[in-house]
């Protein structure tokens, strides 16, 4: 088992005095009931029910009042009901069972004494078909999702590079280890399958089929859920194409080079989203809050998991012909997989870390991604790179009204004064992109 940072977050959760029953949201195989399984050894009791099974999904089916539901999953998993122990209450594939979801409210408002925690993918579909009455307002929501860098260099053992990457700031003599480990970590991707195996056999050529099987599972899961049967091929080409579109803007009409029309596609790569398989991350025309994501300009497609991405193009065999993430794939991968990390910072929302766009005849200009870091907007941009423009960035400074801005990068962690074309001078926090992960931790660092 590796060890997962949402466990920090069920902690909390668990000591709130007001717990709410707890929705797990994630895509298939990030490692949910894995993570739940270690949380749960903190507990007098634990008990797994898996809605996939249908004797277990029966009991939810014959609408008993909460506390016969109790003695009825005591009785089945042979247990005795005691109110002086800790129980844990673990309700995997709930997306399978419309009257355990109804369930969740009861649970908080009849049975405190419980933690009671649901996981399933494809939640919001289920609930659309199937006319599920949710518990608004009765759930707490965590979202987990791949393995993050920190994460991975726990699950090989590197526990003095950890010890070395959770320094601010981090000494330079480490810089060379960790962008190694990084590009290897970018190389496997998040995906805890795919990370025991390869520590096991060492062999990326053997970690092919489980790379298959997974996208593969992630087909035929979505499909289920499709409106129509002709809807099922729409989903299958946002499947096969939405690798290949991942760190890009797109349009839904003719996604992916298909005939498709921007209403069938639109719901297609919804689907998709619902499943937590790809996000669209809509850009913003400020630079003060509050950061107002713009639907009608084009979103930025991030895919799952980098690893999953550089699977379906075919990019693996060049990730050894370059040190450079930014060499190669047009320096999107080194986006993506930025992307990757800062969506992993906050479990407590699927909100996504915006990017800033100005859009004029004469001037585009794009930021990689613009944070929220207390009164400020700071600009992120990604240049893997030790050389390139930063004429975008630049543009933002202009607007600002402060004067802090992020590269993220190849190099090595430094701080340097500079100005924009026009004169404003500002501050660039040049951060090594293996460090995008403790944004947070280096912000104050730089700031204040």
């Amino acid at each position: 088992m590796f060890y997962r940072n949402i466990i920090a977050e069920l902690k909390k959760w668990a000591a709130e005095p007001e717990r709410k029953p707890l929705i797990l949201r994630g895509a298939r195989q990030v490692g949910k009931t894995t993570a739940i399984d270690m949380f749960a050894k903190l507990f007098d009791h634990y008990i797994y029910l898996n809605l996939e099974n249908k004797e277990e999904a029966g009991i939810f089916n014959r609408d008993l009042p909460v506390d016969d539901l109790i003695k009825a999953i005591f009785f089945l998993k042979k247990l005795s009901p005691s109110k002086d122990k800790r129980i844990l209450l673990f309700i995997d594939e709930i997306q399978y069972s419309p009257p355990a979801l109804a369930m969740m409210r009861y649970f908080y408002e009849s049975r405190k004494d419980l933690y009671v925690i649901g996981a399933g993918s494809l939640l919001e579909a289920v609930i659309g078909k199937l006319q599920v009455s949710f518990p608004v307002g009765r759930v707490q929501y965590l979202f987990m999702y791949p393995m993050t860098f920190e994460e991975f260099l726990l699950a090989c053992g590197e526990q003095a590079a950890v010890e070395i990457y959770r320094q601010v700031p981090m000494p330079d003599y480490a810089h060379s280890r960790l962008l190694k480990l990084f590009h290897k970590y970018t190389l496997i991707g998040g995906m805890p399958e795919i990370i025991k195996k390869y520590l096991k056999d060492e062999d990326l050529v053997g970690l092919k089929p489980v790379y298959q099987s997974l996208l593969t599972g992630y087909l035929d899961d979505v499909s289920k859920y499709a409106r129509t049967p002709a809807m099922v091929e729409v989903i299958r080409h946002a499947v096969e194409a939405a690798p290949f579109q991942a760190g890009n803007r797109v349009k839904f009409q003719g996604f992916g080079q298909s005939n498709y029309k921007s209403r069938e596609m639109g719901e297609a790569l919804k689907s998709l989203e619902r499943a937590m398989l790809i996000y669209l991350v809509y850009p913003v025309t400020v630079t003060q809050p509050p950061l107002l994501e713009d639907n009608q300009k084009s979103p930025r497609l991030q895919f799952l998991d980098t690893g999953l991405l550089n699977y379906a193009v075919g990019l693996q065999g060049y990730f050894f012909k370059f040190d450079d993430l930014h060499a190669f794939y047009q320096g999107l991968l080194a986006e993506h997989i930025v992307g990757q990390e800062l969506a992993a910072l906050d479990m407590n929302t699927d909100k996504k870390i915006p990017f800033w766009v100005r859009e004029q005849k004469q001037s585009n200009a794009e930021v990689d991604f613009v944070l929220p870091y207390k009164h400020y907007v700071i600009p992120l941009e990604v240049k893997a790179g030790k050389t390139g423009s930063l004429r975008s960035l630049h543009q933002f400074m202009e607007r600002a009204d402060h004067p802090y801005a992020v590269r993220l990068y190849a190099g090595s962690l430094q701080v340097t004064e500079a100005s924009t074309p026009e004169g404003k001078p500002f501050k660039l926090l040049n951060l090594p992109y293996f460090l995008a992960g403790k944004i947070y931790d280096y912000l104050p660092w730089f700031i204040e």
